[in-house]
């Protein structure tokens, strides 16, 4: 959820082990703590929720303080189910606002932990014969506290567990755990935050970098990172690309360093904004069935959603706030989803060029006055020193010779990676002027981002309108869930050069050669096999696929089938216990209607004895077998306190009285 509480969780954690391992801990905490605790923790909630101006991570750092507090001083019964408030407040909020995995596993542990607590609570009743004492504050520690024995308590209770209620109190949880899958499936699916008022209350602050503003460095930062960014499905393997690149972002204004999408691009391209579940796009419907690209962005990524380029129709699971820029080929939420966003998209044109009807029109016009925005595409930095720079480059590159967009960005691309090698932490040179142009006159390693707005200024200069493109590259294909997953390491930045020709903008990544960049026909079973993943974390990585897929679902139609599979292995269930009843029953009547003899009913009146004699055998010996049976090395493991009591009173039987 993004709530900064590391240092409370992991000091809650240590309280909760510490005092359960030493009972005697909280006798020692200092009576001024217990007077100052109330004040002190309301204190806190108040400067949090007053610096920070957000009420629900204020609440749950208040949550974890409270529950500090009662993990450091002796409890009463009240005290403890104020515990399982408190965590059950914690664990609603992450339900209401995650549809992790994690969760799952979560509410698991705490149902366990919860139901445990209540056990000790009503074993605690009974052993005060149901009277429960007054609540009073507990300053000094306890009597049992001073003689606590966990290994002792350990022992007891295995000498005195019987697997029969384990077993039972398993098959309960078991049951209870059943039932409620089974309802958690049954309740329709939609996002609480876009029809509550949660999603006001939580910080939503990309992780990523993936904004409006990229300064050089940003995007390798990413890379750092290797947890998943989003999963993929697709309806046919055959379309799946041998390199993807998953565009989330353009940004065609530069200055000092730092790229970002200009308000005149912002305001050419991205239309009103809209509140719907679906929206339409420029791809042109293709013959046969439409593929289907199934979406599970993790949340902290972006507002921006990663695509692969125009497509037919792309419809959210529920109705969002968006922006759609169709020429761009974009899709920007209002705001960064709080937890994982699906959404599907029909119909992609994928390759390695993105055809532009409007820009190419303005580009033709572009002597006419007030054509600021495509300025912006070929803006460079100011200054004659840099500008000098970029011009011998260019004419380093080009040879005086006049070049298409393609040719002029293959042979810049073998530039840069002829005069720079590739390196997540590059050191740029000193010195004045433009940060971008100086490392590109030197011969310093650099990351993606450097590469890209490299190429951006020099096909500025040669006269190419150009931009940086942000996003993903590539993916691995997870072969036992049979689906892309991207991590944020794949994070990259390339750049597109408008090819005024096609009247469309080009792919150019300096990183791969440009018959890399370019080798989209590559797909289906040959894309997959450089892609595979076997590895155990992409076993792992596919139960959350399968959490997606089974039990959070993109619509109604996964949780239908699921339980329409469960519905018809029950019914399957009954039908086959009833008809093995109905075959039996069938079979003792044909039995019992068939023609009787002296040996029939001598057979008949034998298996009648042997199963009174089985009886009579089990009744009287039987029974006390199966109580001493489940008793450990065969031995008798009643209580251990009667035991004790048993051997006295046999020594005492054993001793006589003297004659009166």
């Amino acid at each position: 959820m993004d709530i900064d509480a590391w240092v409370l969780m992991a000091l809650t954690v240590v309280a909760a082990v510490a005092t359960v391992a030493r009972p005697m801990l909280p006798g020692c905490v200092p009576r001024i703590v217990h007077t100052l605790a109330f004040p002190a923790i309301v204190a806190f909630f108040a400067i949090d929720l007053w610096l920070n101006t957000e009420v629900l991570p204020a609440m749950v750092r208040l949550d974890i303080l409270l529950l500090i507090y009662r993990n450091i001083s002796y409890r009463q019964r009240r005290d403890d189910l104020q515990i399982i408030v408190l965590g059950l407040f914690l664990i609603i909020v992450a339900g209401v606002l995650t549809v992790s995995l994690t969760f799952a596993a979560q509410i698991l542990i705490y149902t366990g932990a919860a139901l445990a607590l209540l056990l000790v609570l009503t074993l605690t009743d009974a052993a005060h014969g149901g009277r429960r004492p007054p609540p009073q504050a507990i300053r000094e520690p306890p009597a049992w506290a001073h003689h606590a024995n966990w290994a002792q308590l350990f022992r007891r209770l295995r000498e005195v567990t019987d697997w029969r209620i384990v077993a039972l109190g398993a098959a309960l949880f078991a049951g209870v755990v059943g039932v409620s899958a089974l309802l958690f499936l049954a309740i329709p699916r939609f996002q609480l935050e876009n029809s509550m008022f949660l999603d006001r209350f939580i910080t939503k602050k990309a992780r990523s970098g993936f904004s409006d503003v990229i300064r050089l460095g940003d995007v390798s930062e990413i890379q750092l990172d290797n947890s998943i960014a989003l999963s993929v499905d697709v309806s046919d393997e055959s379309e799946i690309p041998a390199t993807p690149y998953w565009r989330m972002l353009v940004l065609d204004d530069y200055s000092n360093g730092t790229f970002k999408l200009s308000g005149g691009l912002r305001g050419q391209e991205f239309g009103a904004e809209r509140t719907n579940s679906f929206q339409a796009g420029y791809a042109r419907p293709k013959l046969g069935e439409r593929v289907l690209w199934t979406f599970y962005l993790e949340s902290g990524v972006s507002r921006y959603l990663p695509l692969l380029g125009q497509f037919e129709m792309l419809r959210f699971r529920e109705s969002q706030n968006f922006r759609h820029a169709p020429q761009l080929a974009l899709m920007a939420l209002r705001e960064e989803p709080v937890s994982m966003t699906a959404y599907r998209v029909y119909g992609f044109e994928m390759g390695p060029s993105l055809a532009d009807t409007a820009f190419a029109e303005r580009w033709r016009q572009r002597e006419q006055p007030n054509q600021r925005r495509v300025a912006l595409q070929t803006r460079l930095p100011p200054g004659d020193s840099d500008l000098g720079v970029l011009r011998r480059t260019v004419a380093e590159i080009t040879e005086g010779a006049t070049m298409t967009a393609s040719e002029f960005s293959r042979r810049a691309g073998d530039w840069l990676r002829k005069q720079h090698t590739y390196s997540l932490s590059p050191t740029l040179p000193g010195g004045d002027g433009d940060p971008l142009v100086r490392w590109l006159a030197s011969r310093e390693a650099g990351h993606c981002e450097l590469f890209a707005g490299s190429l951006v200024l020099l096909a500025r200069t040669a006269g190419f309108p150009a931009r940086v493109v942000t996003g993903f590259r590539g993916g691995s294909w997870n072969a036992f869930s049979n689906n892309f997953t991207i991590r944020n390491s794949e994070a990259h930045a390339w750049t597109e050069i408008f090819d005024e020709v096609a009247g469309a903008w080009l792919r150019s990544d300096s990183l791969v050669a440009t018959s890399a960049v370019q080798g989209e026909e590559v797909r289906g079973a040959a894309a997959m096999a450089s892609r595979l993943d076997r590895s155990w974390t992409a076993r792992l990585d596919s139960l959350r696929v399968f959490w997606y897929r089974r039990i959070v679902s993109f619509d109604q139609r996964s949780q239908a089938e699921t339980l329409k599979a469960v519905k018809e292995a029950t019914q399957n269930t009954g039908k086959r216990l009833r008809a093995i009843l109905e075959q039996g029953v069938w079979d003792l009547k044909a039995w019992v209607t068939s023609p009787w003899d002296l040996q029939r009913a001598a057979r008949a009146l034998g298996f009648v004895a042997a199963v009174g004699a089985l009886g009579w055998f089990w009744w009287e010996h039987g029974r006390a077998w199966w109580q001493r049976w489940p008793r450990r090395r065969g031995r008798d493991r009643d209580d251990p306190v009667r035991r004790e009591a048993g051997r006295w009173l046999r020594r005492l039987g054993e001793c006589r009285l003297p004659d009166e």
